[in-house]
């Protein structure tokens, strides 16, 4: 009698559940940003929507004279080939994504834009693609956070880049934010605070690492030299590193509304959103 191989017999090995394989949600969910100089925008524009509209993709793509920014959900085979037809083109071979599942779609239509910057700072000399701020990778943050120094022995503080109501879904713990409701108020906020922070190593954070890329670089030209950036933002902590010195979810873009530090959408009693409405 040939052997029958079944989905319980798949997940059932060394004579035990295996506790790290689960099975994908249909979902595939990317987020990804890239910081390159951009031109034939409205070209460009036509391009990725017709890709994106024939894979059935759906989100949004922000297209600026200084790189590409964009969440997107879809199939998985869909997502890939889409991915490795955009990377065809040279100026985005380094485009690299953070990726979820969900059960179903986040977004109801497919959308590129064409704007002056990928995320809005109004300071035209702030330019990543020219050279990143100092970053710190989320195991190394762990390490730090864990014994409150950094290796130079300096007290860590977590900035947070993000807007009032994201913090409101979670943060790092006693992370400093300032209340701001648009990222274009940062600068200023960052500023008044520079001589209370002289004394401490400075690590900014935000949802998937964008907006440090500005903000770092505007820390050390300010004279904040003991700042870095969170390498890829919360979700790339949660990925390598889980819910460690951090309280709460992760406020995202899109229909899942906010992310549990394993990846997955919030339950609904838990959506600030629906207590709004209600």
């Amino acid at each position: 009698m040939p052997k029958i191989t079944t989905l319980a017999a798949i997940l059932f090995d060394n004579g035990g559940w295996s506790q790290n394989k689960t099975i994908m949600k249909p979902i595939l969910n990317i987020a990804a940003y890239l910081f390159v100089s951009l031109d034939g925008l409205t070209e460009l524009r036509s391009a990725i929507l017709a890709e994106c509209n024939s894979r059935q993709i759906k989100g949004t793509i922000l297209l600026t004279g200084e790189g590409i920014n964009l969440f997107l959900a879809g199939k998985e085979l869909e997502l890939h080939n889409f991915l490795d037809w955009l990377k065809t083109d040279a100026r985005f071979s380094a485009l690299q994504t953070k990726d979820s599942w969900s059960e179903e779609q986040p977004f109801k239509k497919m959308l590129v834009k064409i704007k002056n910057e990928i995320i809005r700072m109004n300071h035209p000399t702030i330019r990543p693609e020219e050279g990143r701020a100092n970053f710190i990778t989320p195991q190394k943050l762990r390490e730090w956070l864990d014994r409150g120094t950094d290796d130079l022995g300096r007290p860590v503080v977590m900035i947070d880049t993000r807007n009032a109501f994201e913090v409101e879904y979670g943060t790092f713990e006693n992370a400093l934010h300032f209340n701001i409701s648009k990222f274009t108020e940062f600068p200023q906020a960052i500023t008044a605070q520079k001589e209370a922070l002289s004394d401490k190593t400075l690590v900014s954070f935000c949802t998937g690492g964008i907006r440090c890329e500005k903000s770092g670089l505007y820390m050390r030209e300010i004279g904040m030299q003991h700042s870095y950036q969170l390498e890829g933002g919360i979700l790339k902590y949660f990925e390598e590193v889980g819910s460690a010195h951090y309280s709460g979810t992760c406020f995202v873009f899109d229909e899942r509304e906010s992310l549990e530090p394993n990846l997955k959408s919030i339950p609904i009693e838990q959506s600030i959103r629906k207590k709004l409405k209600s």
